[in-house]
């Protein structure tokens, strides 16, 4: 469960890495965007055929998983001024 916190850690940090700017939400909301991200990942490639059921998702697919639900959070929590 560490490590795949750790991970989503990391990969929450290069999807924030790639598609700048404020989010509302510190590092727990970065790691948590970033599971979500890898898990949605994975789905994805399921359905695309990329991964079999209990193979682990590839960082590529991880990190793009996270950029489509960082811009999802975007839309939801965005902030007027």
């Amino acid at each position: 469960m560490l490590w795949a916190l750790f991970i989503g850690l990391f990969v929450g940090i290069v999807a924030k890495f790639f598609m700048p700017g404020k989010d509302p939400g510190g590092i727990i909301v970065t790691a948590l965007l970033g599971v979500a991200g890898a898990a949605f990942g994975h789905w994805i490639g399921l359905q695309m055929g990329m991964y079999q059921e209990g193979e682990p998702v590839g960082f590529f697919t991880a990190v793009i998983g996270s950029m489509l639900i960082l811009f999802i959070y975007r839309l939801v929590f965005r902030r007027t001024a």
